[in-house]
């Protein structure tokens, strides 16, 4: 064994230049793994899902990534929390605020975390279409630990209510 684990990861952002935070991002958790991303899924624009009414209007923009690298699941999130708050990320009582940046570790190999407000795989990542969309554009065809389905038979699942996502760059 080489001591890598796959991590995904999925980036998203509704402040400022949102491509180039994603940009940022990427090239940040690339930084830290040591090594250029094995899969990237296209941006999509998304609707906010949950925001207050005075910011339904700012649109997301959100990507899926994925590493391989020798970090366990609280490594990354560490790292995560660095990288956010260098992009400029403000935390707030309002978990659904805009923000320029916010990244969330989907899953990390094979790892079951859930202790402490830590919970991964994502506890929301089946619900969520602009999460799914984009991490079965890249791996369909993965079972997270503890689910049931295929991303892939996840997304086939999800009622499109689940908020709007539209292609906007296969390539960035």
């Amino acid at each position: 064994m080489n001591g890598l684990r796959e991590a995904g990861f999925s980036l998203g952002s509704n402040l400022g230049d949102r491509l180039a935070m994603l940009r940022a991002a990427r090239a940040a958790l690339a930084t830290v793994a040591g090594r250029p991303p094995t899969a990237v899924s296209p941006v999509y624009e998304t609707e906010p899902v949950g925001v207050t009414p005075e910011h339904a209007h700012l649109t997301f923009l959100n990507a899926v990534v994925v590493f391989e690298a020798g970090l366990d699941a609280r490594a990354w999130l560490r790292e995560i929390a660095k990288i956010e708050t260098r992009l400029g990320r403000v935390r707030s009582a309002d978990r659904n605020a805009p923000r320029p940046v916010d990244i969330d570790l989907l899953y990390c190999g094979g790892e079951l975390v859930d202790d402490g407000g830590v919970v991964v795989p994502h506890p929301r990542w089946a619900e969520r279409l602009f999460v799914l969309r984009p991490l079965a554009d890249v791996r369909a065809g993965l079972r997270l630990p503890g689910a049931e389905r295929a991303v892939g038979d996840a997304l086939a699942a999800l009622d499109d209510r689940a908020g709007g996502v539209r292609l906007l760059a296969a390539m960035w």
